[in-house]
């Protein structure tokens, strides 16, 4: 077992859907992360669970590149004015799908969602065609 980079891969992912799959069956909440930031905006007590979630998944991430990482995360060479933008854009496409890929990926494809699907597979196309032309049409 000299090459198990994928055992990493393979736990991360089944503790995100063991992390979906009790908020949804202990709160009935789907862990679409797009619609809980936009209800943890409001700021009400009854959202509280909202930022438990969400500083959960930081701290889980600050655990993981800090103590169990065997490597450092690599530095992105991309610009962060393109950064921002991409950021901005991501947000806009969450609202015009009704979710992000937390949501329809991880949650709707689990609960058979034929809307999820479509989603989800939009995701993909828009991601592949956005890589093919930043990587070898636009490459200097």
């Amino acid at each position: 077992m000299a090459n198990v980079h994928w055992l990493g891969g393979l736990v991360g992912g089944g503790l995100i859907g063991l992390s979906a799959t009790l908020l949804l069956a202990l709160n009935g909440r789907i862990a679409g992360i797009s619609g809980m930031i936009n209800g943890a905006l409001g700021f009400t007590r009854a959202e509280q669970w909202r930022w438990w979630f969400l500083a959960g998944l930081l701290a889980g991430a600050g655990l993981y590149e800090y103590l169990l990482a065997p490597q450092p995360t690599p530095v992105s060479q991309f610009a962060p004015v393109a950064m921002v933008l991409g950021g901005f854009l991501v947000g806009f496409g969450t609202r015009m799908g009704n979710g992000c890929t937390s949501g329809h990926g991880v949650c709707g494809l689990g609960r058979l969602s034929g809307r999820s699907l479509a989603a989800v597979l939009t995701f993909m196309a828009s991601g592949i065609v956005t890589v093919f032309v930043t990587r070898h049409l636009l490459a200097f």
